[in-house]
This record gives C-alpha cells, sequence and structure tokens, in this order.
C-alpha cells in the first residue's frame, strides 16, 4: 500500500522560501509519476509540477522559474523547493503519487505567504 506524508510548510514573508518534502512508501522505483499539487481557499486543486522516474519534470506556469521538483530515490523523498514567494502562492499543497496501480494521494500542507 502506497502511503504519502508531507512535510515542510509554514509561514513565511513574500519573497521567501521553503521546501516541501513528501515521503513515500509503498513505491515501485521505476514507471511512476510524483507531483505536487495545490489548493487555494475557494478554488480548485491545481497542478504545480510533476517529476518522472525517468527524470522529466513539468511545471504550471505561474511557478516556473521559481519552483523546483526533484527527489531522492534512497529516501523515497520528493522534495519541492519553492523561492520568491508570493501571497497567491498561499494553499494547501499535496503530494501524489501514480503507477500502474492507481493514483495516490498525501494529507496535505498548509503554505501560508503573509508579511
Amino acid at each position: 500500500q502506497v502511503h504519502l506524508v508531507e512535510s515542510g510548510g509554514g509561514l513565511v514573508q513574500p519573497g521567501g522560501s521553503l521546501r516541501l518534502s513528501c515521503a513515500a512508501s509503498g513505491v515501485i522505483f521505476r514507471g511512476n509519476t510524483m507531483a505536487w499539487h495545490r489548493q487555494a481557499p475557494g478554488k480548485q486543486r491545481a497542478l504545480v509540477a510533476t517529476l518522472t522516474s525517468g527524470g522529466s519534470t513539468n511545471y504550471a506556469d505561474s511557478v516556473k522559474g521559481r519552483f523546483t521538483i526533484s527527489r531522492d530515490n534512497a529516501k523515497n523523498t520528493v522534495y519541492l523547493q519553492m523561492n520568491s514567494l508570493k501571497p497567491e502562492d498561499t494553499a494547501v499543497y499535496y503530494c501524489s503519487y501514480t503507477d500502474y496501480r492507481g493514483n495516490y494521494w498525501g494529507q496535505g500542507t498548509q503554505v501560508t505567504v503573509s508579511s
């Protein structure tokens, strides 16, 4: 069974940085995609960044150049480095994992960007 646990959220001032982590268990090494999504109050959940097991990445236009997704396979952990944060980045951030068995989600971590 796949289990995902996010951490690293918090309160940060505009222009600041945060690094989110998603620790995964029950995952397989190849043929998977990990991703970060976010859901702001009153809005639908939106894709932020994806990273395949082959190393391909994709980013939402709103975060290109500011956010970086990466993974440490030895630790089964995916990261989202967020720089130059803006108030509009405020949301609950969710990690997801997809392989041939299905799509799995973490519980989310709150990120608040405010002065």
